[in-house]
């Protein structure tokens, strides 16, 4: 009898997981991620328009009662806040009864907002990967830069943490940003860039030396502390070898002019605005795919907003104590974040690929690590999460006194990314209630 080989092959590519192992006396080998591991339909799409994420923290939050919509589900009944998101209504989830578990501390807990790292506060604290990064090491090498690390008004503060909880330095100047990916350099310009990054990795060569030499004088503790360093080298050095490779090929052309310098704290919505547009600029450019924006709204000054009377810092206002003067201050600003980020779903919307908007194709999270600047509470996180090939719910509303893992939210996002993982931080599966498209 013949053995309908062709029939037989077919069986194998639907048995192959990518959870296969090879087991041998003892050992265990995973595989890596083969063509017949992935669906046919899955092969067909290889070449699909890529998607994007983009996580956006305020670190001093939203008045709850004027973002919290009532109602659940579709049929919500928008609040103060949403109303002026109301154009993109179907585009949007709003979660409420969310929050990182274990996570406290009132401020500090902003660098755990991409992390869900326990206890930020503690003296002991060691930070871990941020979604960004988990996402930029999987998919980094697919574009120019393996991810964008942003901040407004912030020093050191960032969203953006490696694998060995070490932060990467947030890029302030949307000006500087603007040239590093869209201005080319002339051919001596870029050899001697070149030439830079080579020098930059023979002095991370001598450095590691150095502290390995120390390594052997040293305590369990600092041994420690010397392999987090190791790793941060390693993970610099990748860095720099993906930036000389693309340093030789052409930045794209954009038509948007570059955007004016903006130094003062107080030109805050303007650096929002400006960071906005940046990021609209990436993606559309395919520049990157993953993409962080930390407001520092404890950092900034009194908030110019022209046709507006702002006469206290922002800290100080989220501190209102239910005065009703710095309340009406808040609204102000808060509802300010709410145009621009409407204004942000506008620029993507207008751009088509692939047959979807560029909305469609970007996942944005926008949200606080705290749920109450005021009583400094990081419970009911004010979470809102666009686009990204997603069908909306509308609004997800869980228990605000024992809340739901925010976390769940991070495995989807990283699903959609075509990213299979079943686990980020202190998740305990998907988001309910939150389904993907077909594409």
């Amino acid at each position: 009898m013949t053995k309908n080989t062709g029939n037989n092959q077919n069986a194998f590519r639907r048995a192959i997981s990518r959870r296969t192992l090879l087991r041998a006396a003892g050992v265990s080998l995973s595989l890596p991620l083969l063509d017949v591991m992935a669906p046919v339909a899955a092969r067909a799409q290889a070449t699909a328009v890529p998607r994007r994420m983009f996580g956006v923290c305020n670190n001093l939050g939203l008045l709850p009662g004027d973002f919290f919509p009532s109602g659940v589900g579709r049929e919500y009944t928008p609040s103060l806040y949403l109303k002026l998101l109301q154009d993109y209504r179907d585009h949007f989830t709003v979660f409420s009864g969310v929050s990182h578990p274990n996570v406290d501390g009132g401020h500090p807990s902003d660098i755990s907002f991409l992390t869900a790292a326990p206890h930020p506060a503690s003296s002991s604290f060691r930070n871990t990967i941020s979604l960004d990064q988990y996402i930029a090491e999987r998919i980094g090498n697919q574009t120019r830069f393996p991810s964008l690390t942003l901040a407004v008004n912030t020093g050191a503060r960032s969203l953006s943490w490696t694998g060995s909880g070490v932060a990467i330095p947030p890029e302030q100047s949307a000006t500087d940003v603007f040239r590093q990916m869209f201005i080319q350099g002339t051919p001596r310009q870029v050899e001697a860039k070149i030439a830079e990054l080579d020098t930059g990795r023979s002095i991370l060569d001598a450095i590691a030396d150095q502290a390995r030499d120390l390594e052997r004088n040293v305590g369990p503790r600092d041994r420690s502390r010397l392999d987090q360093y190791f790793t941060s080298v390693r993970d610099l050095e990748g860095r720099l070898r993906a930036s000389k490779g693309w340093e030789s090929k052409p930045k794209p052309i954009v038509k948007e002019p570059e955007p004016r310098a903006l130094t003062n704290p107080a030109q805050y919505m303007a650096k929002v605005a400006a960071m906005y547009g940046l990021v609209r600029l990436a993606f559309e450019t395919d520049s990157t795919r993953s993409v962080t924006l930390m407001l520092d709204s404890v950092a900034t000054p009194v908030v110019e907003i022209a046709g507006a009377t702002i006469n206290d810092g922002y800290h100080n206002l989220s501190h209102h104590g239910k005065s009703e003067d710095k309340l009406s201050q808040l609204r102000i600003i808060d509802s300010w974040h709410m145009r621009l980020l409407a204004d942000l779903f506008k620029g993507l919307q207008g751009v088509h690929e692939g047959g979807e908007t560029l909305l469609d194709r970007t996942m944005i999270l926008y949200g606080s690590n705290l749920g109450d600047a005021n009583a400094h509470s990081t419970n009911n996180m004010p979470t809102l999460l666009a686009g990204g090939g997603f069908r909306h719910a509308g609004h997800l509303a869980f228990d605000r006194d024992r809340n739901y893992p925010l976390p769940n939210l991070f495995v989807s996002m990283l699903q959609r990314m075509g990213i299979e993982d079943q686990k980020f931080a202190s998740s305990t599966g998907t988001m309910p209630g939150l389904e993907m498209t077909g594409a």
